[in-house]
Order: C-alpha cells, then sequence, then structure tokens
C-alpha cells in the first residue's frame, strides 16, 4: 500500500487549466483516469488526509504510485480524451459499464455494392447503418420479413449471392418478390441501392411517406381496373401497417430521442435506455456496472452518454436526450454531444407529459434489470461460496458462517418502534425463519438499547431451546411450543404472520409437519447488525450477559459500507468487487426491508383504529352497518340510544355499549373565558359529562388551585 504523499506532485507543478489526468500503480498500469476543469484544484482533493477520503476514493490512492496529467485547451476536449483514455487502458477503478447481453441490430450494409439487410452483433462497421438494438434476434427477422414485401433488398450472403450469380438462378426469395434479385440483374445496382435507401428511410421513421405513396398508386391502379396490382400494394400497406404497430406510438409529436434511467445501490448501478425514431420505441439496450469509484448519479449518466455516443456521429446521436439527473457541469457535455451530431443536442430531464411517463418506464426497466442481475448473481453456487468464504477470512472466523442472522430497528420518529431478524442460509434467504419484533422494554427512540433487548430475546430464546432439547445433533427436531400462538413481545416471538400474493404465509418459521412456528433453537455462526459500532457493542455485550461466547458478531454501517467488529477502533474495509460484501449487503438490506414493511403495517393499523374496537362482540360488519347508517362517528356519537337501536342488528345493551365508548373517546371541547374569548388550558381532576377532564375560571383564578 503506497502513501499518496510519496507520489505527491509539488503545487507549483500542476497546471490551473482544464486536462485529463491518469493514477498508475507500481507496475505502471493506468487504475484511474479523470477530467477536471482546473487539474490543480482536482488533484488537489486527491492528496488530502487519508481519513477524509471516501473509502473507495482512499482505496485508489493507496493503490496508486504516481499521477500524471495532460492539459487540454476546453472542458469538451477533456471530455473527448477521457473517453479515448478509458476505452485504451480500461482502469480499474473507473466505472465501466458492461452489456447484459450482446443486442442485436439491423443492420443495412451500405458500404458494399449491393446493400445487403441483416442480424448484426458486436462492434459497429464503418459504412454500415445500425437501427436498434433488440432484445431478440426474431423480432428483427418478424419485421424484416413484413418489409421485404415491399423494399425487396438482398438478405443472402456473399457465398449464395455469387453462387445465383454464376448459375443464373436466384434464390427462393426471389422467386417469390421478396427480393429484386439483383444477382441476376433484375435490377441494376443503382435500382437495389435506391430500394436500401428507402428501408432505410421508413426504419428511421419516415413511414408515412411511403405509405401514402402506395396508397395514391393503389387508387390509381384501381382506377385503370388493375385489380391484382392494387391488390398486391393492398397487401404491401398492410404489411407496412403490421411492421409499425410491433413499435407502438409512445411520444405522439413524432419525436426522435433516446432516453437514459438509472437505478442504483451502494455497489451497482443499471443503466436502461430506450431509443424512440419517429414517436417510436426502435431498440432498447441496458448495462450494468460495478461502482468502484465515488460516483454521483449525473456521473453515471456522463459515463453512460460516453459509452453510448463515443463513436456515433450524424443521426445516430438524436436531436433530444432525456436523462434522470444531468452531469455537472452540463455544458461540456452537450457541446460534446452536438459536435457527435453536427447539429443541436438538447440533454435535459423530462418534466411533464408523455416524456415524463416514458422516463417512468424506462426507470422501472433499470429498477428490474438490477433486481435481475442481483438474483442472477446471487443465484451461483461458485458465487455464494466464495462470498462465504471472503467474510469468514475478512471476519476471522474458524469456518465459513453458514447460517447468518441480521436484525435491525424500524420506527417513525419513536413511535411504532419494531425490529426484525433474517435467515441466511448458505447465502440464501430462508424466509420461513423469518422473526419480528416489538419493542416494548422502554419507550421511545434508541436503537442501541433496542439492539440490546432484541438480541437479549432471541438469544434466551436459544437458551431455553437448548436446555430443554439437550445437545441437538441437526436442529431438526428442536421442539414445538406449547401452543399454535405467535409469540409477543413479552416472550421475544413474532406478531402476526407475512402473507405472499398466494396466500403463503412468511417470516412465521411455520414446520412442515404440524404447521406450528419453531423455536429459536437453531443458531448462527453469524450476526449482522445494521448499524455501526455502538449498535455491534449492544449486541455483542446482549450476548456476553447470557454467556454466549461461540457467535460471531459484526455490524455494516449503511453509509459507507463499513464492516465493524465488537471492540475494534476501526472497521473492516471489504474491496467494493467483493462478493462477501455483496452478501452482507443483501442481507442487511433485508432484514431493513423487513422490518420496515411490519412498521407501516402496524403504523396503518394504528391510524385506522376506531372507538367502536374498544366494543365487545362488535365486528366489522356491524361496524360498517353503523357508520353507512349515520354517515360518520362524529354523527354517530351524537346519536341517542334509540336511534342506535334503529340499525338492524344492534339491540338496546350493544346500543348503550357504544354510546359508553364512543362518550369515553369523545375529545374534550376547550374551556372558553366569556369574558376574554380566551381557550384556557385542561386543569385535570375536573372531569365533564363525557369523561374527559375540563376546566373553568379564568387563568389567573387557577394558578393557585391544588390539582
Amino acid at each position: 500500500m503506497a502513501d499518496p504523499s510519496s507520489y505527491r506532485p509539488k503545487p507549483g507543478e500542476i497546471p490551473d487549466s482544464p486536462g485529463v489526468y491518469r493514477f498508475r500503480d507500481e507496475h505502471r498500469r493506468v487504475i484511474y483516469v479523470g477530467k477536471a476543469k482546473s487539474l490543480r484544484q482536482r488533484l488537489a482533493n486527491y492528496f488530502q488526509d487519508l481519513a477524509g477520503l471516501h473509502p473507495r476514493t482512499r482505496s485508489m490512492v493507496t493503490t496508486a504510485a504516481s499521477v500524471e496529467w495532460t492539459v487540454v485547451s476546453t472542458e469538451v476536449e477533456a471530455l473527448q480524451l477521457e473517453y479515448s483514455w478509458i476505452k485504451e487502458y480500461d482502469p480499474r477503478f473507473n466505472v465501466k459499464y458492461r452489456d447484459d447481453k450482446s443486442y442485436p441490430y439491423l443492420a443495412v450494409t451500405m458500404n458494399e455494392e449491393y446493400p445487403r439487410v441483416q442480424v448484426m452483433r458486436g462492434h459497429k462497421k464503418k459504412g454500415v447503418r445500425y437501427f436498434g438494438p433488440y432484445a431478440h434476434a426474431w423480432a428483427i427477422r418478424d419485421t424484416v420479413d413484413l418489409l421485404l414485401r415491399v423494399f425487396p433488398v438482398r438478405t443472402c450472403s456473399a457465398g449464395v449471392f455469387k453462387n445465383a450469380a454464376r448459375t443464373g438462378r436466384p434464390c427462393l426469395l426471389g422467386y417469390i418478390g421478396k427480393c429484386s434479385a439483383p444477382c441476376v440483374d433484375r435490377v441494376s445496382a443503382e435500382e437495389h441501392r435506391e430500394l436500401a435507401d428507402e428501408f432505410c428511410d421508413f426504419m428511421t421513421g419516415r413511414t408515412n411517406t411511403y405509405i401514402r405513396r402506395l396508397e395514391k398508386q393503389m387508387a390509381e391502379a384501381a382506377d385503370e381496373m388493375e385489380y391484382e396490382r392494387a391488390a398486391r400494394l393492398r397487401d404491401d400497406i398492410g404489411a407496412l401497417k403490421k411492421a409499425m404497430e410491433k413499435n407502438a406510438v409512445v411520444l405522439a409529436d413524432a419525436t426522435d430521442a433516446d432516453l437514459i434511467a438509472v437505478a442504483e445501490d451502494e455497489l451497482e448501478a443499471a443503466v436502461q435506455i430506450f431509443h424512440v425514431r419517429g414517436g417510436r420505441v426502435r431498440g432498447q439496450r441496458g448495462w450494468v456496472t460495478d461502482k468502484v469509484e465515488e460516483i454521483t448519479t449525473g456521473a453515471l449518466v456522463e459515463h453512460a452518454l460516453q459509452q453510448l455516443y463515443g463513436e456515433e456521429t450524424g443521426d445516430a446521436v438524436p436531436k433530444e436526450v432525456l436523462v434522470p439527473a444531468l452531469p455537472d457541469p452540463v455544458e461540456p457535455v452537450q457541446e460534446w454531444l452536438t459536435g457527435r451530431r453536427g447539429s443541436g443536442v438538447s440533454l435535459r430531464i423530462p418534466q411533464r407529459g408523455d416524456k415524463k411517463a416514458l422516463m417512468e418506464t424506462v426507470q422501472r426497466n433499470a429498477q428490474q434489470a438490477l433486481v435481475l442481475h442481483k438474483t442472477k448473481r446471487a443465484s451461483d453456487l461458485t458465487t455464494r461460496s466464495r462470498a462465504l468464504e471472503e467474510i469468514a477470512d475478512a471476519l476471522d472466523l474458524d469456518s465459513a458462517p453458514l447460517r447468518i442472522e441480521c436484525y435491525d430497528i424500524s420506527h417513525l420518529q419513536g413511535d411504532d418502534v419494531v425490529a426484525s431478524m433474517v435467515v441466511f442460509e448458505d447465502g440464501l434467504a430462508r424466509k420461513s425463519e423469518y422473526r419480528r419484533f416489538q419493542i416494548k422494554g422502554f419507550a421511545g427512540q434508541d436503537d442501541v438499547r433496542s439492539m440490546h433487548e432484541v438480541i437479549t430475546r432471541r438469544f434466551r430464546r436459544y437458551l431455553a431451546e437448548k436446555e430443554k432439547t439437550g445437545e441437538w445433533a441437526d436442529g431438526e427436531n428442536a421442539g414445538t411450543p406449547e401452543s399454535g400462538t405467535l409469540e409477543t413481545p413479552e416472550s421475544g416471538t413474532l406478531e402476526t404472520p407475512e402473507t405472499d400474493g398466494n396466500g403463503e404465509i412468511v417470516g412465521t418459521g411455520l414446520t412442515e409437519d404440524d404447521g406450528r412456528p419453531k423455536k429459536f433453537a437453531y443458531p448462527p455462526q453469524l450476526v449482522v447488525v445494521d448499524g455501526g459500532a455502538p449498535q455491534v457493542a449492544a449486541a455483542r455485550r446482549a450476548m456476553d450477559e447470557l454467556g454466549i461466547d461461540d457467535i460471531a458478531v459484526c455490524g455494516l454501517a449503511k453509509r459507507l459500507e463499513e464492516v465493524w467488529l465488537p471492540g475494534d477502533d476501526d472497521p473492516v474495509v471489504l474491496p467494493r468487487t467483493s462478493e462477501g460484501l455483496y452478501l452482507l449487503q443483501r442481507v442487511r438490506d433485508e432484514a431493513h426491508r423487513f422490518a420496515i414493511s411490519y412498521q407501516r403495517t402496524k403504523r396503518s393499523k394504528r391510524f385506522r383504529s376506531s372507538p367502536l374496537d374498544d366494543v365487545p362482540g362488535l365486528g366489522d360488519t356491524r361496524k360498517q352497518a353503523l357508520l353507512k347508517h349515520f354517515g360518520s362517528l362524529k354523527k354517530l356519537r351524537s346519536a341517542t340510544i334509540d336511534q342506535i337501536c334503529e340499525v338492524p342488528g344492534i339491540g338496546r345493551k350493544t346500543a348503550e355499549t357504544i354510546a359508553v365508548a364512543l362518550a369515553r373517546s369523545a375529545p374534550a371541547a376547550p374551556a372558553v373565558n366569556t369574558a376574554t374569548g380566551e381557550i384556557m388550558e385542561e386543569e385535570p381532576g375536573t372531569m365533564g359529562s363525557s369523561g374527559e377532564p375540563v376546566t373553568t375560571g379564568a387563568p389567573d383564578e387557577r394558578r393557585g388551585q391544588e390539582t
């Protein structure tokens, strides 16, 4: 690990000009490339106290052994040079987008004497016009099959073309009219190129021109009673319209635009791009990247723009590019895009209307792409095994933690404080083992104290079960509780069960045999808490108080993704590309999701509570009947017992119980000084007819009263 001060340039050596800089390691490999409006100011940020640097930046500067720079005239030149060097050196600490698949394009080889329509993947070639990318190659072939009726462009390979020219017989497509057969000179090279140009024009969105032209020709053929020709033109029009229907209109003003959306978390980011031409989505693609450097959403967008348009010119760069966040500064990027296109390019964030709605769709696709990427990564057995081994090495464990439990605290400003426990076994979520807790040992907001309470309750149950069952061998026969009820906060178990979309119970630990909740008899090898050193210390203290010293504890702080161990002054910083860190993050995020969903459920139940809930024997049906009859709780509260009895299903005894419950819950009307009109404070101990405290007398008169 290098000391940045050992290669820090002298302040006077760094120019105060725009430029691009490169950090190199001890082997002279470029590990990071960046650009700056002022090289002097930007590079000074890297050579400050290491404690003040972001962990990712700190890792980069301690890996580097030297820094060099190149001065340019403008920020636009710096942007171009940065892109070129990133492509050339592939630095390990730069954001590098990688395609999650090799997307197919519809390509027209305009660089050949007889242009050919085909599916192409990989790097783009000069002189070839590309359309797309498409999600699937079959989608391209379906579109081409429809368009060849109207634009019979060559689709055969060079070998088939030469063989047909040699024998004087075209291929099958030439016989059925889906190829103009330039191989046997049915059309000249110029006529065939004109067909290819028309094909490209149609694909770029100029559709109405050709449809109107064909409709005019069809009408003329019908007038001249050339009905067979009119029928062929009618079928051609139908084929074009069917090809257009495959791409629905999303922007009514026939806009040419690219929409870029970003979904990200602390470790990774996914980018999705929709290519809209003529108001229709003509292509879609996406990338995923590891965030190996500290980076904002605007910077992610800037890198995506470089990746997308770095080798494009002309119409391949649209007039409008819509993004979720603008690069800072935006002017050089916009000027660079304008230079690539050769005319003005608008780079902006959509604010309203169809474009904003479409951007939300692209954003949902980006979120789904990130989730899918994480799912694929988590499901790989080799990756999971490597992650567990990395965790064991980083935390100095005797073996890989095959069972990990993670705890999180959730509340809303100190109200409805709850906790969650999620379980991962062999790197996969074990939802049947999830638990949820209410914090009732104290009131208010104290995450550290809450964590101590939850860990104490969980492992007190573990010790009780261990004592009851003895030294178990496999944990499968750990016993069952004496009743089928879920555990209360006082006894340390669950609240209400969570169900998935199919009605299956999730998070209650139901056994397969008797359907009753399991107990906490199976211990983890690693306990993870959501938080830093204070939460870790509280969890370790709770386990020490119970005499448990064979279970490891760590915490994952969300802000910097640092791993904290009990008693350590400094955190363990895992590499950003570490599979172990990724697994810990996924465990922590799942605990947070489970806790916050429970907290929201409790909060919504509290908001929906009603005084009628306290009436014994009054179910939902009769509650709804009462509210429907009177229209509101306020009118029901003011009704007499006889009026309440008029509601079907409500007897006099029930009506009296309802009236009492509503009277007890009625808010007291504030006392008013009739002389001054002042609303007076409540005086405890004086009760009104509703059972609520009331006050009498003026404020000055009440000051000397006893309570």
